[in-house]
């Protein structure tokens, strides 16, 4: 007998029996963190004797609150969701996969989701059309025509996989859709014996703003599109037990402060706290009167803050929104008996609450938070409104170059008049993506401003994007029957779709007189928006500095028309009486935004927006689907192309080898992104990219997005380290000039060229390459492409000073090596600048099952000395190191699978 059968229980709610694990009676359960309670359910439940023991359970147990991680575990998700961009992929793969197993002589039925999949197209949208009535309906047109090819792709798979469904587009955020709709927070299933087991809904997710979910008391996080592919095929998630941080909240937010300065309040402490791979766990009586949606938008910063998780228990709150959202009154029940039966409710005033023991502690007051924006370049870096002005005018001049104009630019447009616009002037100011969008404290507030400001008789400037993408139907339902989306259409915020659009990068064309002035000019303009990524590259082409800021505050930034504003002593414009309007002015009171909350959000706008969410509207229902087992892939796509990396593949691997010889493709510096990797937003004609589309007869104007063309792989790999602001240091080394994008120089043509092209040239000749970064590499969304294209351009090893957590897992997912430099050296300190070739000896030792703590590398200099030095290899689990043998997690799934 083992746990897993000690454990197994009856829970009775409303009259009927639920199978259930009792976790309540282990001992050490009582002081765990909520958090790691869903773990120990999740091991005992999933207890098979070989990869899930009950020692594991007992070690789990006895968390030591103190000890640095060490301890694996096994993850066994409940569920898998997706957003487009990455799982188009991820379809493409298991579609792949099922041509795979069939040429091994294999079912490709094998090839199916273990585990409920669901996609949520939210990617895709662009917002070519704004500021006029019917923007919404003419954006939705633009995505099909765009994205045709990949719908219907994605329509095959939902008829030919099972326990997989789709979103159709125009429903609302991934997120969003997640917590309003797929969560249960405990689920049920019907087992053989006809019992019914009751166990707790647990989630990963393509997309690393996941951690929308924990609002929920749902434990889950983002997962690059490799994980979350083997998560689907049953594979459980290998982790390491984490440090887990107690995050008290006491207190309530005061007058003028909305829940998006919370959010950059607590991911400015928890950035310098430091909470990289650890679980975040909001606790304490405060908590009480944390409302269920910015529970949701403090989970959803998670990445931004840099943890696994941010996650609240399950208590009244939890209850209430389930109910508000449209959950049936037994699956209400249900939640509470179970939460209580298995001391998982996190009420602190229940007689019965223990508080858990964390391993480290923060605390906020929030009646201490003030008005905050982030940027110009990262979520973490919050500035008091207060100092907005004072801080943009220090850090402009670095954006500045001999070629930027300093006086007014004249600009004559149809759609907006004549204007002059100049440096700090706000291009884009966009409410958009995540739960900023779906929280209605701060959407009212945004809907009040605008009637408010309406009244007043003031208007956005001419030269500023206004949008509005609502992460749910349910906000456009709650705005119209408030009255506000009147107001709001006023202010040029007419809906332009349901979807992430600007914080993604779809933020669409700028008017082309205005891109012209500022490209021409070299402007330093600026984009503010209420989402929660605003890196270098990422909102627009044309726009150098991003802000994040609540709804509110966009509308008071697109009134000023410029970041470089005071919005105490600089009044917005002049009422129709001649007298100065301040931001002070318009802004609402807490409780006028609560009141209309109160007055307007119901359960049947909930019930009534996801009565039919799967189904779709004529655009989604009248696509020409293929059907069959087996997808029939077209040579001639430029969307949708069978993948490579099960060519030639063996049904046992071959053994892993040292690597000699290597040059290096890429010098970084330090926070280099994901979206510096992954190919993400628009790109030129000029590109590979864009030259293998324009070879294939495809016109610049319909190039899309790279997101939107994941599914193709030839694209992907073109604009792998390809963005604008990434800057590669070996071209300084080489004695070129170091230009922005994806430029290398090629040691084997002795010449600079593009990061593709010179990788062609290097597996032609079958020169192994490298990457040599600084800190916090790979930080970011969790772009499986940003490890898929590293692994076609044909990179080996990447050898940095630190790692983010998801991308350090991505890179062994497809067979690279992630090393890192001895404690406290660089590159720099080593005295490398990327011209050496290098051998890495001892990667050997994993064929012995043996995962070696270093490996030794030489760096062989011009001159022929060397430089030596021992790597450590941030291999981190014995998972992973059957990832690494197999040269890749999905070839490690594939033959198990085959077995």
């Amino acid at each position: 007998m083992s746990l897993r059968d000690d454990q197994l229980a009856t829970l009775k709610v409303a009259g009927k029996d639920f199978d259930y694990y009792n976790i309540a009676n282990l001992d050490g359960i009582d002081h765990l963190p909520y958090s790691l309670k869903i773990l120990v359910e999740n091991l005992v439940r999933n207890i098979d004797g070989a990869n899930i023991t009950d020692e594991h359970v007992k070690t789990l147990l006895d968390w030591d609150p103190n000890a640095e991680p060490s301890h694996e575990i096994q993850f066994t998700p409940s569920r898998v969701i997706m957003q487009d961009f990455t799982g188009v992929p991820c379809i493409v793969d298991l579609a792949t996969m099922r041509d795979a197993v069939k040429d091994l002589g294999g079912d490709p039925e094998v090839i199916n989701p273990q585990v409920q999949s669901d996609m949520v197209i939210d990617h895709s949208v662009q917002i070519d059309k704004y500021g006029v009535a019917d923007a919404a309906q003419r954006n939705m047109d633009i995505e099909y025509q765009r994205n045709g090819e990949r719908y219907q792709f994605l329509r095959w798979g939902q008829q030919a996989f099972k326990n997989f469904r789709v979103v159709p587009p125009g429903t609302g955020i991934i997120h969003q859709v997640n917590i309003e709709y797929l969560a249960k927070v405990v689920m049920s299933k019907a087992e053989a014996n006809g019992n019914t087991l009751a166990y707790l809904d647990s989630c990963v997710g393509t997309d690393s703003h996941t951690t929308t979910e924990n609002g929920l008391g749902v434990l889950g996080w983002g997962v690059g599109g490799i994980e979350a592919e083997a998560a689907m095929l049953g594979q459980p998630i290998s982790m390491l037990v984490p440090r887990v941080v107690g995050f008290k909240l006491t207190g309530s937010i005061p007058e003028g402060v909305t829940a998006t300065d919370v959010v950059l309040t607590i991911t400015d402490m928890l950035r310098k706290h430091g909470v990289v791979g650890k679980f975040v766990e909001f606790y304490g009586e405060g908590i009480a009167s944390v409302p269920l949606a910015n529970r949701a938008t403090i989970g959803n910063m998670g990445p931004e803050f840099g943890s696994t998780c941010g996650i609240f228990p399950i208590d009244n709150v939890t209850l209430d929104y389930l109910r508000l959202t449209g959950r049936s009154e037994e699956q209400v029940a249900l939640v509470e008996a179970y939460a209580k039966a298995n001391k998982l409710w996190g009420d602190a005033s229940d007689p019965d609450y223990v508080e858990p023991q964390y391993s480290e502690y923060e605390e906020l007051d929030l009646g201490t938070v003030v008005p905050s924006i982030a940027g110009p370049k990262r979520p973490q870096d919050r500035i008091l409104l207060s100092e907005a002005k004072e801080m943009f005018e220090k850090t402009a001049p670095a954006y500045e170059t001999e070629k930027t104009v300093k006086d007014p630019v004249a600009v004559s447009t149809d759609f907006r008049g004549d204007f002059n616009i100049e440096n700090g002037d706000v291009a884009i100011a966009s409410i958009t993506s995540c739960t900023n969008t779906s929280n209605p404290s701060v959407m009212i507030a945004a809907g009040l401003i605008a009637r408010n400001a309406h009244a007043k008789g003031l208007k956005p400037k001419p030269w500023v994007k206004t949008s509005l993408a609502p992460g749910s139907q349910v906000v456009a339902d709650y705005l119209k029957a408030a009255g506000l989306q009147d107001d709001l259409d006023a202010l040029g915020y007419q809906l332009v779709g349901f979807g992430c659009a600007t914080c993604i990068g779809n933020s669409g064309p700028l008017l082309p007189e205005i891109s012209e002035a500022i490209n021409t000019n070299d402007l330093t303009v600026t984009a503010v928006l209420s989402g929660n990524r605003n890196f270098e590259g990422r909102i627009s082409p044309d726009v150098k500095m991003n802000y994040l800021a609540s709804p509110p505050l966009v509308i008071a930034y697109a009134l000023a028309g410029t970041m470089d504003f005071d919005f105490e002593t600089q009044p917005l414009g002049t009422d129709a009486d001649g007298n100065d309007v301040y931001l002070k002015d318009i802004w609402p009171t807490n409780s006028e935004v609560a009141a209309v909350v109160d007055g307007t959000v119901s359960r049947e706008m909930f019930l009534k927006d996801y009565a039919s969410v799967f189904d779709g509207d004529h655009r989604w229902k009248g696509l020409d689907v293929p059907e069959g087992e087996l997808f029939a892939w077209n040579d001639k796509s430029t969307y949708v192309r069978k993948q490579t990396f099960f060519d030639g593949m063996k049904a046992t691997p071959d053994p892993v080898a040292d690597i000699h010889g290597a040059r290096v493709l890429a010098l970084l510096g330090d926070s280099v992104t994901t979206d510096h990797i992954s190919p993400a937003g628009a790109f030129k004609a000029s590109s590979p990219a864009g030259k293998y589309l324009t070879e294939r007869g495809v016109e610049p104007k319909n190039f899309n997005s790279y997101g939107s063309r994941r599914g193709n792989h030839e694209i992907m790999v073109r604009g792998t380290f390809g963005n604008i602001r990434l800057r590669n240091q070996l071209l300084a080394s080489v004695g070129e000039e170091v230009t922005s994008g994806g430029f290398t120089y090629d040691f084997l043509a002795k010449k600079p060229t593009t990061i593709f092209e010179a990788s062609r040239d290097y597996i032609d000749n079958k020169v192994p390459l490298v990457v040599l970064a600084g800190k916090e590499y790979g930080t970011g969304s969790s772009r499986d492409w940003a490890a898929k294209g590293t692994v076609m351009l044909g990179v080996k090893a990447v050898i940095t000073e630190s790692f983010e957590r998801i991308h350090r897992s991505n890179l062994i997912g497809m067979g690279v090596l992630p090393l890192q430099f001895p404690a406290g050296e660089s590159y720099e300190s080593l005295g490398l600048n990327g011209t050496e070739t290098y051998d890495i000896a001892g990667v050997e030792k994993l064929n012995e099952g043996v995962t070696p703590k270093t490996v030794h590398v030489t760096a062989t200099h011009e001159d022929g000395s060397k430089t030596e030095f021992d790597a450590v290899v941030r291999i981190d689990t014995p998972g992973e190191a059957d990832y690494y043998r197999n040269g890749g997690i999905l070839q490690y799934v594939l033959r198990n699978l085959m077995k």
